[in-house]
């Protein structure tokens, strides 16, 4: 089978895309089909995608324009290659998430312009200097701050973009040469500017079926199902884009005709808008591979409900299966809600197994080195 890595990826093309969430969603949440054909990749459930996008073209033309460069001007870029300054900076450049080397060359260009953010380079600054950057992008200190800028100069003050890791949402046995991606838009606004994320634009704005995207395959190493024969039960944790192994869980399941019980806690915003392939775990419980499946919509009520709060309401059901050896599989956002879960099943194994905090922790401790407690959060 051939090596794909960053240096050799293999050159994937779209089949299929469509929205998961409706527009009346505050979400752009999509579902991408990667055709595989001819690459022979090989992957598991648990797996990551690997994908090198390119920059928001319109962006690296402002860049270009405010800098006033020759487009066309030959430089070595941060992937070490000579090519034209507008390629070096649509394909091998950051160009977004300004950081220490780039505002430390500028502030050496403006002098007492930069006395905003010169004093937050030092070591002890991290936090204070990610607060400010937070929102803020390497345009906005370039209009900001109008500086002499050579072609090479100012690319090689810029890191190198890398790849945008995304948890495979497929299995191989249920789609031969394919891989689905689950994948939220990221757009917002600040600093009176519309912001987007590298990768999730280029997938949902500027990819079609002719588009080259370079791929390869990173294992997810700790995140694996047992084997389909044994019946050791599972549990997966996964609002919102988390969902996407979980999916690939489930066709897995059903294509080697697995024997465990399986437990599915999903939560999103809204049921009628954000509900990520809904007909699909309706028929996983239908075919007998999805036993149970609690649902968390957080504005669907007064009150704010997350997959933790079903956890707890299903608290003595959620011990039992811990109890009978249930792997506990959680995916998504490693700011809050990974930490929420595992705070409310610390507290559902106090209540539920009568021990104390101690214990409680000394049982997840073990459960982790059982590998019966497996996070892949980003």
């Amino acid at each position: 089978m051939p090596v794909y890595n960053l240096k050799n990826p293999f050159v994937a093309h779209l089949s299929k895309a469509r929205m998961l969430t409706t527009p009346a969603s505050a979400k752009d949440t999509r579902h991408y089909e990667i055709d595989l054909s001819g690459s022979e990749m090989e992957f598991l459930p648990g797996d990551s995608l690997a994908v090198k996008p390119t920059n928001c073209p319109e962006l690296v033309d402002e860049i270009i324009a405010t800098l006033k460069l020759d487009p066309e001007a030959v430089v070595m870029s941060p992937a070490k290659q000579e090519k034209p300054l507008r390629e070096a900076l649509l394909a091998d450049a950051v160009i977004t998430a300004p950081d220490k080397k780039f505002l430390k060359a500028l502030a050496e260009k403006v002098g007492d312009e930069a006395s905003e953010w010169a004093g937050l380079l030092e070591v002890d600054q991290k936090k204070a200097l990610a607060d400010y950057l937070w929102g803020r992008e390497i345009i906005d200190f370039l209009l900001a701050h109008p500086a002499s800028w050579e072609p090479q100069e100012f690319v090689s003050v810029l890191k190198k973009l890398n790849v945008r890791l995304y948890s495979i949402a497929s299995s191989l046995k249920a789609y031969p040469e394919q891989v689905h991606l689950t994948v939220a838009t990221v757009t917002y606004d600040s600093m009176g500017r519309k912001r987007k994320g590298v990768c999730s634009t280029f997938l949902s704005d500027r990819v079609d079926a002719t588009t080259p995207i370079p791929t390869f395959i990173t294992p997810g190493k700790g995140f694996r199902l047992p084997e389909p024969e044994d019946d050791t039960p599972i549990i997966m944790v996964g609002p919102g884009t988390g969902i996407a192994p979980f999916r690939a869980f489930l066709q897995e399941r059903r294509a080697t005709e697995a024997k465990g019980k399986a437990w599915l806690f999903f939560g999103d915003q809204t049921r009628v808008n954000d509900f990520l392939y809904e007909e699909e775990w309706e028929q996983y419980q239908e075919d007998g591979y999805l036993h149970e499946l609690d649902l968390a919509f957080s504005r669907d009520q007064d009150h704010k409900i997350y997959v933790q709060t079903r956890m707890k309401e299903r608290a003595a059901d959620f011990w039992a299966w811990l109890e009978e050896g249930a792997i506990v599989y959680v995916c998504g956002d490693a700011s809050r809600m990974a930490g929420d879960v595992d705070k409310a099943m610390h507290e559902i194994i106090e209540e539920q197994g009568g021990r104390s905090a101690e214990e409680a922790a000394a049982y997840v401790d073990q459960m982790k080195k059982d590998k019966r407690y497996r996070r892949d959060v980003y």
